[in-house]
């Protein structure tokens, strides 16, 4: 049997139980002294209201249920704490086949859903020992994770290119796409001229000014570059605010959830 042939071990998870591994990959890499989690440390973990999207008040009952199928399914397991105490540990690592570095990228997504690209790179990098210093570290992370079919984009290639992971059920990637209005598979942008950086994120987009001089000849040629110029420029601008109205759409509904 060939590589090929050998079917991935990851499957799509449902939102507590994609809440779940997130949470115990974060605790693993930046509180390590206090992981593996009890149960109620994981309910702790998983109501948190800071680096969380959506907000949620999971109850105990609830956590242990998604555990119990996250240890059918071989993702995470249980372990005995002091004073005969369960703890839970994650095995995410092989059980999505990914490094240390995808690792921090993929549970950030978990934990916060879609995001830009360059949102990303600030927030993961808090999991790794600066290892994403800048978009152009996150970029080759994203590309394998892509080419594992872990996560995908939801917006054009390009500034602020939106992207979430692939562990959604079909009905919940659906919905999404439709937030953002896309139907189908998008491209990832490979960076480069279009590449975004935490300060340029939300930087305005810039237009380069015509020539001091242009030839005497050809006005008609020079206004046609201009108004194809002004043309990509919009069409960039609309894009961008297709990018935000989804992004706040997204917002109102995570707070709306949390309210109720």
């Amino acid at each position: 049997m060939s590589e090929s042939d050998i079917k991935p071990r990851w499957q799509p998870l449902g939102r507590i139980e994609r809440r779940i591994v997130g949470v115990l990959i974060e605790k693993a890499k930046t509180t390590p002294d206090q992981y593996p989690l009890s149960l109620n440390g994981l309910v702790n973990g998983c109501n948190q209201k800071t680096n969380r999207s959506p907000q949620m008040s999971l109850a105990e009952s609830q956590v242990e249920d998604a555990l119990e199928r996250l240890r059918e399914s071989g993702a995470v397991g249980e372990v005995q704490g002091s004073g005969r105490v369960p703890k839970y540990r994650h095995y995410m690592k092989d059980w999505l086949g990914v490094d240390g570095v995808e690792l921090a990228v993929m549970a950030e997504l978990l934990l916060r859903g879609d995001q830009s690209i360059g949102d990303l790179r600030g927030r993961a990098n808090r999991m790794t020992s600066n290892e994403i210093k800048d978009v152009a570290a996150l970029r080759p992370v994203l590309a394998n994770l892509f080419a594992k079919k872990l996560i995908v984009a939801l917006t054009p290639a390009g500034r602020g290119q939106i992207v979430t992971h692939a562990l959604y059920r079909d009905e919940e990637m659906d919905k999404l796409r439709q937030q953002y209005g896309t139907s189908g598979d998008m491209s990832l942008g490979a960076g480069g001229d279009d590449d975004d950086s935490d300060e340029a994120e939300h930087a305005a987009p810039v237009r380069t000014a015509p020539p001091h001089s242009a030839p005497a000849h050809a006005p008609i040629a020079a206004s046609a570059a201009r108004d194809s110029g002004d043309t990509a420029g919009l069409r960039q601008e609309v894009d961008e605010l297709r990018q935000e109205v989804a992004r706040l759409r997204k917002e109102v509904e995570d707070l709306w959830s949390s309210l109720r």
